[in-house]
């Protein structure tokens, strides 16, 4: 069947409800409609039905006197029910503004939420939705958050993801009404605490405004993550301390404005590849009533959605209303929001072109780069969805940054002892060149991670070598078994004092690879102090103590804080460790031009000094050293995931004067202390499973 393709609207931005002197305007893009009535929605649910009118442009508009700040409203699509034509109209269904600034209420998911009858989707349902669905509220405008005082670079930036609520519910210091919330997160003494972190920014999951999947309810949880998505405009309701009509869009600006004041940047996680409303067997809440095949992408039969989201729809920028609205989102939120960046969940689905295939010409990129909103944000992609040729990691192209998955990867290989020599560690720790050098890409666009939302924490990383979702209700089949983990010899927490002290160094050398490799470094929150999530790796459905942090001194490795506040610091102090962009082993000269007699970037073996080609082609090799350098300064990062102590030898006179360590993940007697001097050639033993960072006295 051919595919429908609609007009855009002639002016996106004047969608959704806007107020003015004498009320407020009502406008919807329903270009296959047939009638749209706005529904006014009273305290106590009774309804006020006004029909709108149509424009060449299918967007239906009203205007409405004596409209204020709070008005709840929904819109009530007509159209024909022909559902292998994509068309699935059905006017007893309330539905929400896909322009909506905030939403109130939630979802009754016994109700009457479907479309279509319990006998047959097929056949409509007549029943009205109104009591069991949440309602779109008119806002007024305000002033935009105070921006930051002073941009933060590239190389300078160190990403913690985390969740709004889960961060702060159990924090001691928040108060009880503010924990969990927008506000709870601007706490002065959460703030403070990621500010002696040195996080110069937030990346928050997501915060658009979003429902639980009905599956999930039915086996007793609920939607943690936030990745079901049902206002692209609208703050989550729930994260707001104070009231839910209109009042999270305040909290939410203030939220900012703390963060902006203390220097720290706030990146969205946006999810705009798939809505909260699942395939045609889900809820109808907006997007589906309005047109089925004028949001979502569709199967060649024009009636089952084509999902390459693994999320039941996926949201089809190739229509370009669609893609209007997705970028007026952004506009939004940088603008009026005040926020500096977004990282794109699923980000290949959002270029897709009218017949499913990645386009990297995608009018979805360009409109990003060219919009004077959106084009200095920061950019980050998850580079990829799981549809045919969904892996696009690398491919996103300058203005874009990356996940890179391949580093999370090989570098949880490396320290578990699961790869093969050193050639694939030294790719990852320079900013992996083979993805992302090309266009004069700089290297700060690989995001290197260890850990994310989605999978084991730190902590888990190194004490489970299995999953453990026995809590999600899916008798553990759920989460990836791909892991890379180990335990360091015990399955869970133990009592072991050896086993434990293992298994801190163990995160120790994660964290020294992860901030001292060249690139951005993401960290999730409450690594930082040791989180466990008790084995489970797909925490989606834990609205829980599985999820939440804990504060408290018994459950945190607050040591592990005071080694990951060293590291930052070292590598916000020294350029040599946070280069902007590539280098390689040409030669350190002086602004003038002469030869300092030292490369930027040169891998040793720690013995005869420099890899060699049987090195690099030895398998068994688990040593590995990186020498960075600039015209002031230079650093060797020794790494050695070994079972053994490893004896090295120190480079001669031609690499540095002396030598120094600066931080290590061993315990402290096995190492010459941080004030003792090294001399070229000497000998260190490094001990088993350590990483050493060493200060290079040159020449200048």
């Amino acid at each position: 069947m051919t595919r429908p393709t609609f007009l855009a609207p002639t002016n996106s931005s004047g969608l959704g409800a806007t107020l003015d002197e004498k009320g407020a305007g009502f406008s919807l893009w329903a270009p296959r409609s047939t009638r749209v009535e706005l529904a006014l929605i009273a305290p106590d649910r009774e309804q006020t039905n006004v029909d709108m009118e149509v424009g060449p442009d299918g967007v239906w508009s009203v205007h409405v006197p004596e409209i204020l700040a709070g008005q709840m409203y929904g819109f009530r699509v007509h159209g024909e029910w022909q559902p292998r034509q994509g068309q699935r109209f059905n006017p007893a269904r309330l539905l929400l503004d896909p322009y909506a600034r905030a939403i109130t209420g939630g979802v009754d998911y016994s109700g009457p939420i479907h479309d279509h009858t319990s006998e047959s989707d097929y056949l409509p349902d007549p029943t009205d939705s109104s009591h069991a669905v949440p309602i779109s509220v008119v806002v007024t405008p305000t002033d935009p958050p105070e921006p930051l005082e002073r941009i933060i670079h590239d190389n300078e930036r160190v990403i913690l993801e985390t969740h709004v609520k889960g961060y702060t519910l159990r924090h001691p210091l928040v108060p009880e009404h503010l924990r969990g919330t927008f506000a709870g997160l601007a706490y002065p003494a959460v703030i403070e605490h990621l500010q002696s972190l040195g996080m110069t920014t937030l990346e928050l999951l997501p915060i658009h405004h979003f429902v639980s999947e009905p599956f999930v309810i039915r086996s007793g949880l609920s939607n943690y993550w936030g990745y079901n998505t049902m206002g692209f405009f609208a703050p989550h309701a729930a994260y707001a301390s104070v009231g839910t009509m209109g009042e999270q869009v305040d909290e939410f600006k203030e939220m900012v404005t703390s963060l902006h004041r203390a220097g720290i940047e706030v990146i969205l996680d946006v999810v705009y590849n798939h809505t909260g409303e699942g395939n045609h067997e889900g809820p109808t809440l907006a997007f589906r009533g309005i047109d089925h095949a004028g949001y979502y992408r569709l199967s060649d039969n024009m009636y089952d959605d084509y999902d390459v989201t693994g999320c039941g729809n996926s949201v089809d920028t190739s229509q370009a209303g669609v893609l209007d609205m997705v970028v007026d989102s952004l506009r939004y939120w940088a603008g009026d929001m005040g926020v500096d960046g977004f990282r794109f969940d699923l980000a290949t689905t959002l270029i897709r072109d009218e017949l499913h295939h990645v386009d990297h010409g995608h009018l979805f990129k360009k409109a990003l780069a060219t919009d004077p909103r959106i084009k200095n944000t920061v950019l980050i992609a998850e580079p990829w969805d799981l549809g045919p040729y969904g892996y696009q990691v690398g491919a996103w192209g300058r203005g874009w940054s990356e996940w890179n998955g391949q580093f999370r990867d090989h570098i949880r290989d490396f320290w578990r002892g699961a790869t093969p020599g050193v050639q694939e560690l030294a790719t990852r720790l320079c900013g992996s060149p083979d993805l992302f050098e090309y266009d004069q890409r700089p290297v700060t666009n690989s995001i290197n991670f260890i850990t994310a939302h989605d999978g084991f924490t730190l902590r888990d990383l190194v004490t489970y070598n299995d999953k453990h979702n026995e809590a999600n209700n899916e008798n553990n089949r759920d989460g990836t078994d791909d892991n890379r983990s180990w335990n360091c010899g015990v399955e869970g927490e133990t009592d072991d004092e050896g086993i434990i002290a293992l298994r801190k160094r163990q995160v120790r050398n994660f964290l020294m690879t992860l901030i001292l490799s060249y690139g951005t470094p993401m960290i999730t929150a409450g690594d930082e102090f040791g989180r466990s999530q008790q084995g489970n790796n797909n925490a989606y459905c834990q609205d829980s103590p599985i999820s939440w942090a804990s504060w408290a001194a018994e459950d945190c490795w607050y040591d592990i804080t005071d080694f990951l506040t060293r590291l930052i610091e070292i590598r916000n102090t020294h350029p040599a460790l946070s280069p902007e962009n590539f280098v390689h082993r040409e030669d350190v000269c002086t602004p003038e031009g002469t030869s300092l007699g030292r490369p930027h970037l040169a891998w040793l073996n720690g013995g005869s000094g420099e890899m060699g080609e049987a090195d690099w082609h030895d398998m068994g090799r688990r040593l590995l050293g990186m020498y960075s350098s600039t015209c002031q300064e230079a650093f060797i990062l020794w790494v050695h995931s070994g079972n053994g102590p490893a004896p090295i030898t120190l480079p001669d006179e031609s690499w540095g004067k002396s030598y120094r360590i600066v931080i290590h993940s061993a315990t402290e007697p096995e190492l010459p202390r941080d004030d003792e001097i090294l001399a070229p050639g000497s000998t260190l033993i490094l001990p088993a499973h350590s990483a050493v960072l060493m200060e290079v006295e040159v020449s200048l």
